[in-house]
């Protein structure tokens, strides 16, 4: 098979997509009819967060851990991951009756312990170590060798880029005639297998990856030439966030990814709020990735057949109200002020009567020095209608001399007050 990979990089897909068909759900490929009259294109979703584990993760997992030599599987496995990696890997687990080590940060959320626990059920053991992924990480590796285990790694392993790939393979069975392909990328597992796939068998379908601006690994080590480890990273996209792509991920990326864009957080988050609430799609937001950049390419992909690969839907509940904050404040829809009103009476009466319009709504007031009201600065939060109001609003502001202070452009002080 010729492929746009290094030649001592030869993933089997055929094999893979074999091994997993009795295993994972054939994922349905999607017309969606509001995207595609959004961009006036043909607009279809591969539905990768209909799968048993509610992500694609399960293909990599299990396709390493099939391919292991018996004996070497009887010994055990473990991975590191908070996330879907370790639902496939817990799944992968249990159908293979093999025991298996999942090591998470302390600080994981109660439910995606729950999740992992109920796909790998007596065939798992949860260990929460550390207070960081990358602490988790080490201990998860220090314990395969004194165990003389194997490691299942999220991304880097020629066998999970093989089982990603899969996606690829079926996309193509459903639909051979492709433009552009929108595909997230985190450690780079899924764009690799899959942009490898489609150069081979579809050459002519640019291949678009995508990650969340406050995690751009993989765009800065195509800058690079080679995988760079960021300082900091914004985990809030948690399935696309990772402070450094794999060698064997980027060796393939670096030669199948067509563009490499980044997305805005709050862009991902209004992204999630439209799917639900137009499609009853629920996505987690590494998942809304590729229907979030359709924006950024709306002139380059009129007219052509488009597919967006949503890659999961593990999307905790109780993280909404984030998600909604966000995409307001990404909107242009909400503000907060820090705001030092004049010591006379009335002068917050003022404020709400002559300063806010009609259709603005207070959403958070709340003074600052709790004994010294009269004479301390107020956080508010002011929710407007329309993205053209915040000007009149700030209009407003001067014309009665309010003395305030924008948090929203203020990194330091919305992280501290807000």
């Amino acid at each position: 098979m010729t492929s746009a990979i290094n030649k001592n990089i030869q993933p089997d897909f055929a094999a893979a997509h074999e091994r997993l068909k009795k295993v994972v759900n054939r994922t349905p490929l999607t017309y969606n009819h509001s995207l595609s009259k959004k961009y006036q294109c043909n607009v279809y979703l591969k539905r990768e967060d209909l799968q048993v584990v509610r992500s694609y993760k399960l293909r990599g997992a299990y396709n390493m851990m099939s391919s292991l030599p018996a004996e070497q599987l009887q010994k055990g496995v473990v991975c590191a991951s908070a996330g879907n990696h370790a639902q496939g890997f817990a799944f992968s687990c249990k159908k293979l009756n093999a025991k298996g080590v999942v090591f998470m940060p302390v600080i994981t959320p109660r439910q995606k312990i729950t999740q992992t626990k109920m796909f790998g059920e007596d065939f798992i053991e949860v260990k929460l170590v550390g207070d960081t992924f990358d602490d988790c990480a080490i201990a998860a590796k220090k314990y395969t060798e004194e165990n003389q285990m194997t490691f299942i790694p999220p991304f880097d392993d020629l066998r999970i880029i093989e089982g990603q790939g899969t996606v690829a393979v079926e996309i193509l069975e459903d639909q051979s005639d492709i433009d552009y392909l929108f595909v997230p990328v985190g450690g780079g597992g899924l764009s690799a297998g899959v942009g490898s796939y489609f150069k081979t068998y579809s050459p002519k379908t640019k291949i678009i990856g995508l990650e969340p601006e406050g995690a751009p690994s993989m765009f800065e080590a195509l800058k690079a030439g080679h995988p760079v480890l960021l300082d900091s990273i914004d985990r809030f996209v948690d399935g696309a966030a990772v402070k450094r792509v794999g060698d064997i991920t980027f060796s393939i990326c670096k030669d199948v990814l067509d563009d490499m864009h980044l997305v805005p957080e709050g862009k991902v988050c209004s992204s999630i709020l439209k799917l639900y609430n137009e499609d009853a799609i629920v996505v987690e937001p590494a998942g809304a990735l590729s229907v979030a950049a359709l924006d950024d390419y709306a002139e380059a992909i009129r007219g052509k057949n488009i597919v967006c690969i949503v890659s999961g839907s593990n999307n905790d509940i109780d993280r909404m109200p984030e998600i909604k904050e966000r995409s307001l404040q990404y909107e242009g829809l909400k503000h907060y002020f820090l705001v030092n009103f004049a010591q006379r009476p009335g002068a917050l009466k003022e404020f709400v009567n002559h300063v806010l319009g009609p259709a603005d709504d207070i959403t958070r007031f709340e003074y600052m020095q709790k004994t010294n009201k009269e004479s301390g600065p107020a956080l508010i939060g002011v929710e407007l209608k329309s993205r053209d109001d915040y000007d009149q609003l700030l209009i407003k502001m001067k014309k009665y001399q309010i003395n305030y202070t924008e948090l929203n452009k203020d990194d330091t002080l919305f992280g501290y007050l807000v």
